[in-house]
């Protein structure tokens, strides 16, 4: 007879979260005019086009031009 694994499931998707959350890293973005964008990871500089790509802590994924950048910090 087959038995549902309920007791297991909660543990392993709390399990799968911790890992996911765990590899993320926010950072903020300090631009030259003093506003400051907090990232879910670290942005992406994209050498070819000169700006950094990233997803915002709201879900948003911008792209930067390098020269509006003053510094990018982990958070």
């Amino acid at each position: 007879m087959f038995r549902p694994l309920t007791g297991l499931v909660p543990p392993a998707v709390m399990l799968a979260c911790l890992v996911v959350s765990g590899c993320s890293s926010p950072h903020v973005i300090k631009l030259n005019d003093g506003r400051e964008i907090i990232t879910r990871n670290m942005p992406h500089y994209d050498e070819d086009s000169g700006f950094y790509q990233f997803t915002t802590e709201a879900g948003e994924n911008m792209q930067l031009n390098r020269n509006l950048i003053e510094s990018i910090t982990k958070k």
